[in-house]
């Protein structure tokens, strides 16, 4: 058992992993809040799944247009201080949008700008802090740390929202946004205070014209890197929308309101954080890993899509958490190990683009098919698109060995 545990939280280990985390934390909580406190808000102002897929699109376009070269600039740059830089910025945007809400000033066109000046920040904040991980922990930590970073957001995800759902409730949708720029002091600090000797930064690549084709050319001609994130792109498009399917859900397809919206958002991050810690004890990367994770994240979808009622909802958005969780981790390790450290940030810009950038195309289907077939149509069509990342999955693994390689299934070394 004690072993087990020093396996599963072997990242903590590393000083500057451990104050990272610490700052993240706190912030992090924060940022569910807002997510969360922002879908009800819309959805109170307009009371249509159509507006608030398409305030969700307009925060995730910067990123789907800008973070490829958001990646260039983070192998360009210390990643530490331009973190540092985007993070405060992050906390200005949700202290605007805090004062325009209690000032009762908040229109729907307001909230879509402020959403995409964060989608802006973003689009050049994510590949820098993907990519600095590594630069904390090293190789032998890697995988570890992306599980637990996982945890740790969906730790979030199941204290944030819940806290948001009664603060809606009782003093208003504000008080989340405020309490969510007060947050980024936390991990503001936490990048400055880190031991700069004890990190391992990858060395800058000199700015030269076409890097950012270089880099798409590099992912096209390396399969081990194009399939995870072709799969991505597709479960990014239209399963990942949780922002729009999970308020609809709550608000029409089972009636619970705004604290049931936050409970069946906590119920998931409880499911991602017991998926998570069982996952970072593993430490198993590649594409098989990969496809079965799809399939279970496939599967949960689909029965959260029929779920009749609220208690049976929760329990199956706890193993949508669980599996999501375990696709993302595996697929974010996998691109993170197999990529050259020179076109790391590059490399994982894309991972971003696929996850999140993918939203401003998926979130408007989503929102508008809920309008049309109704408010579990969402979590249904994302269950069918992971089954059918899966099958993509097994087919690349079948002509991988096809060809004679191995297909990818390796175990990330984490120190005993």
């Amino acid at each position: 058992m004690t072993r087990a545990g020093r396996l599963t939280f072997a990242a903590l280990a590393v000083p500057n992993y451990r104050r990272y985390i610490a700052g993240q934390s706190v912030s992090l909580v924060g940022t569910w809040m807002q997510m969360t406190a922002q879908s009800w808000l819309v959805l109170t102002l307009t009371h249509s799944s159509t507006a608030l897929g398409l305030v969700v699109a307009a925060q995730t376009l910067p990123v789907l247009l800008l973070a490829p070269y958001g990646g260039v600039i983070a192998d360009r740059v210390d990643k530490r201080r331009l973190m540092v830089i985007l993070q405060t910025a992050m906390g200005v945007q949700a202290l605007v949008l805090g004062v325009l809400t209690i000032s009762g000033a908040a229109r729907v066109w307001e909230i879509a700008v402020l959403a995409a000046l964060l989608g802006l920040n973003n689009a050049f904040e994510n590949p820098a802090r993907q990519s600095f991980i590594l630069e904390m922990v090293g190789p032998e930590h890697l995988r570890n740390a992306v599980s637990l970073n996982s945890v740790l957001v969906n730790v979030a995800r199941a204290v944030g929202p819940a806290v948001a759902g009664i603060l809606i409730a009782t003093v208003g949708d504000g008080v989340c946004f405020l309490v969510n720029a007060a947050s980024f002091v936390a991990v503001v600090t936490s990048l400055l205070t880190l031991d700069r000797g004890a990190l391992t930064p990858s060395t800058p690549a000199l700015r030269q014209p076409g890097q950012l084709r270089q880099g798409l050319r590099y992912v096209a001609r390396t399969p081990d890197l194009a399939i995870p994130l072709l799969m991505m792109a597709l479960a990014g498009t239209l399963a990942y929308e949780f922002q729009v399917s999970l308020p609809y859900m709550a608000k029409e397809g089972l009636g619970v309101g705004a604290a049931g919206f936050g409970f069946m958002t906590a119920a998931m991050g409880v499911g991602a954080v017991v998926g998570g810690l069982f996952i970072a004890g593993r430490g198993r990367i590649g594409l098989r890993f990969l496809t079965v994770a799809a399939s279970a994240f496939g599967v949960t979808m689909l029965f959260a899509a029929v779920a009749p009622t609220l208690a049976i909802e929760l329990v199956a958005l706890a193993l949508v958490g669980a599996s999501s969780v375990a696709f993302m981790s595996t697929g974010n390790a996998t691109l993170q190990l197999g990529a050259d450290p020179a076109m790391r940030g590059r490399v994982m810009s894309l991972w971003f683009v696929a996850f999140q950038g993918s939203t401003p195309i998926g979130g408007p289907i989503v929102g508008a098919l809920m309008a049309v077939a109704g408010a579990r149509a969402g979590l249904g069509l994302g269950g069918l698109t992971c089954l059918l990342v899966a099958l993509i999955g097994v087919l690349a693994l079948r002509r991988m060995g096809r060809r004679g390689r191995e297909p990818s299934g390796a175990v990330v070394g984490v120190a005993g």
